[in-house]
């Protein structure tokens, strides 16, 4: 029993031995030998490698894939019209030499790495707007500056033992100050064009109204006029019809007339006449009991 426990033992132990001297390169990574401190080997290409068991020999994996780097702040960036400007920029970087990416980096940690990126592009950021105008960052020149910042980069970054690939601008803001200084005289401009639109438009509509009146005025005029015109034709037709009727007949157009007196004279019970009975206004009906002509007595 003893001897078959030192056999599965040492089988044990020679799995475990081989594990640790066994290892998996990834073909998104960098795999950095090291041997007593020192970096041995950088191996690039991805498969199953050979290394000697720790502690003689170490492995550190590095992503060899697009690391992205978002601007850590927003500091405020003068320009040469001494505006002050916010930029968020993005940095699209790799590793390129793992060597020299461990050694500068004081290791393999990405993140060490872009905390001391991020100072080096945010000064070269400043030192590229800072020789232009606002319009020129904003709009004209905008790819000319993420064109620049990207060469002062690339001395540095093979220092880093990396690559810049992309430089990008993402935002580009005045400064909360001045931002909102801007959107204080953007609102006054705006009340003053609504005020000036205002009274653009009373006076327009006071102007629509006073021509509608004389519109108005002028159609009830001519209206009136053409109903008078209209009576006055008719009145005359009626009178020539009433002349040329009475003409036949003048004792009953007397007659006729003297009825329509009564009528007119007489519209309520209520009416109350002091008149002379034996008044001419009367004659008609006193002659009527007479039996002879309403003009004859």
């Amino acid at each position: 029993m003893n001897r078959i426990g030192m056999i599965v033992s040492t089988l044990l132990l020679a799995i475990v031995v081989a594990g640790s001297m066994l290892f998996v390169v990834d073909q998104r990574q960098f795999a950095a030998v090291y041997a007593l401190g020192e970096i041995k080997e950088v191996i690039s290409e991805p498969g199953l490698k050979f290394k000697l068991p720790p502690p003689f020999q170490n492995v550190v994996f590095l992503d060899k894939r697009i690391q992205s780097l978002d601007s850590p702040e927003t500091r405020p960036i003068f320009t040469a019209e001494k505006q002050s400007l916010v930029i968020d920029w993005l940095v699209k970087w790799r590793i390129t030499d793992p060597r020299q990416f461990i050694r500068n980096n004081n290791g393999a940690d990405v993140r060490n790495a872009e905390v001391r990126l991020a100072p080096i592009v945010q000064a070269a950021f400043n030192e590229e707007v800072t020789r232009r105008t606002v319009r020129a960052v904003v709009s004209t020149d905008r790819e000319r500056v993420m064109q620049a910042v990207q060469a002062r980069l690339a001395e540095d970054a093979k220092s880093f033992g990396i690559e810049i690939v992309d430089v990008r601008i993402k935002r580009v803001d005045f400064s909360a100050s001045i931002t909102d200084a801007v959107y204080r005289r953007m609102e006054s401009e705006r009340r003053r064009v609504a005020n000036e639109r205002r009274s653009t438009g009373a006076a327009e509509g006071e102007s629509i109204r006073a021509d509608a009146d004389r519109q108005r005025e002028v159609i009830v005029a001519e209206a009136y006029r053409e109903a008078q015109k209209v009576k006055g034709q008719g009145d005359a037709q009626a009178s020539a019809i009433y002349a040329a009727a009475f003409g036949r007949d003048p004792q009953f157009a007397q007659f006729y007339r003297s009825l329509e007196a009564y009528r007119q004279s007489f519209r309520s019970k209520s009416d109350v006449m002091v008149i002379d009975p034996n008044g001419d206004f009367f004659r008609s009906m006193q002659n009527s009991g007479t039996g002879t002509s309403p003009s004859r007595r």
